[in-house]
């Protein structure tokens, strides 16, 4: 189990850091790509992309340099409800697609938080 949470902690902290540098720092290129970023002003864009590259490092640094490694379990509680939110935004906007991306990482860093608080803790 503990290799499982390992591999999703990773995946997850890529794909956090990923998303966050888009929603954050490329804010002009991603609002192309992406139609619900132009019904959000530009500073709430840039701290859920802070929140979301932080949250992504908090889910491995903290375990690999075992420096508070509890912080890794609450940086997936964090990004949980990150895509909470992000889920009632899109189902308010009708945008179904994002939604089930929300619900799947949701799903995942829900288990990587249980998975760190419960069944392997650091």
């Amino acid at each position: 189990m503990n290799i499982i949470l390992w591999i999703l902690q990773a995946l997850l902290g890529l794909a956090f850091i990923a998303a966050g540098y888009n929603h954050g720092f490329n804010i002009e290129k991603a609002r192309t790509q992406m139609q619900w970023m132009t019904a959000v002003p530009d500073n709430l864009l840039r701290f859920i992309g802070v929140s979301e590259i932080l949250g992504g490092l908090g889910l491995v640094l903290p375990a690999v340099t075992g420096i508070l490694p509890q912080l890794t379990a609450w940086a997936a509680t964090g990004l949980s409800l990150i895509m909470i939110l992000a889920a009632l935004f899109h189902l308010r906007r009708g945008e179904y697609p994002a939604i089930v991306i929300n619900l799947v990482l949701l799903a995942l860093a829900a288990f990587v938080a249980y998975g760190r608080f419960v069944l392997v803790p650091l």
